[in-house]
């Protein structure tokens, strides 16, 4: 039977699924932004807007690889070319690039975010969203997480095509984005929240020197995507105690619709044009 009751994602209050806007902390369309009781009806158990971003990469990753199957299973690559999809692939679902001998799509810097190029790429990353998702979305919320997510994500490739080109795709910008979101909360509400911005200060460098230490890592997109959900956390944060609003939920809308329409786009402009 679906669930009748829920958490509120900005006040942490247990309340009703139909509630359209908390007793508690007075947050508009708590449930997955309106759409929670919905969704329960319809699949018959509780959507986790933070659960739906791995799963995208995975479900994507699974399909980059069915599109090419003979990519898919060469090993030449080794230890990191272990079930990498082929580049026709990933072009069909909408990998970046900006050379001159070739571009893509504008909305390609928002669905490349959900792209990855290998296994260990996808469970690095799906590592880290998994880890740092739930804390950014309880301090943030889930609409205003989804935004600082997709903007890391989409500055990161913005920085990356500007000073790079090359094609690339993966959510370790996004992913470094959420790094700044938790900096910026951390010393926004101080206190013992000090300590965490310290901690992530030394799990951003740390990763970022990882980076330059190896090969086909986009450190580009990284720093594009620290500044991007830095930012954008700035922007956002001193509403973080009263709520997600109408506008703050529209804008979440937003990067959804865009993202979807983006893979939409490609996948039409790739194999149908």
């Amino acid at each position: 039977m679906p669930p009748t009751s829920m958490v509120c994602t900005s006040c942490r209050n247990l309340i009703s699924t139909e509630e359209k806007r908390c007793p508690y902390c007075g947050a508009y369309r708590p449930g997955l932004w309106g759409m929670g009781p919905a969704l329960n009806r319809l699949f018959g158990t509780k959507i986790d807007i933070l659960a739906l971003i791995p799963t995208a990469c995975i479900a994507l990753f699974v399909l980059s690889l069915l599109l090419d199957l003979g990519a898919a299973l060469d090993t030449r690559g080794g230890l990191f070319g272990i079930l990498s999809p082929g580049m026709s692939a990933l072009f069909a679902l909408g990998m970046t690039v900006n050379l001159p001998q070739l571009s893509a799509p504008w909305w390609t810097v928002f669905t490349s975010i959900y792209l990855h190029g290998g296994l260990l790429h996808i469970l690095f990353n799906v590592l880290w969203i998994r880890q740092l998702g739930p804390q950014v979305g309880e301090f943030y919320g889930p609409a205003r997480f989804f935004i600082i997510f997709t903007a890391g994500g989409v500055l990161g490739f913005v920085a990356s095509n500007i000073l790079s080109g090359a094609p690339t795709m993966g959510a370790s910008g996004a992913i470094f984005g959420l790094f700044g979101a938790l900096i910026v909360y951390g010393r926004w509400h101080g206190g013992s929240l000090s300590m965490m911005t310290h901690q992530v200060w030394q799990w951003a460098i740390i990763l970022l020197i990882f980076g330059f230490m190896m090969s086909r890592v986009n450190n580009y997109a990284h720093i594009g995507g620290f500044v991007g959900g830095y930012l954008t956390a700035r922007l956002l944060v001193s509403g973080t105690n009263r709520g997600e609003g109408r506008l703050i939920i529209l804008l979440a809308l937003v990067c959804i619709v865009i993202t979807a329409a983006g893979f939409g786009l490609s996948f039409y402009d790739f194999f149908l044009r």
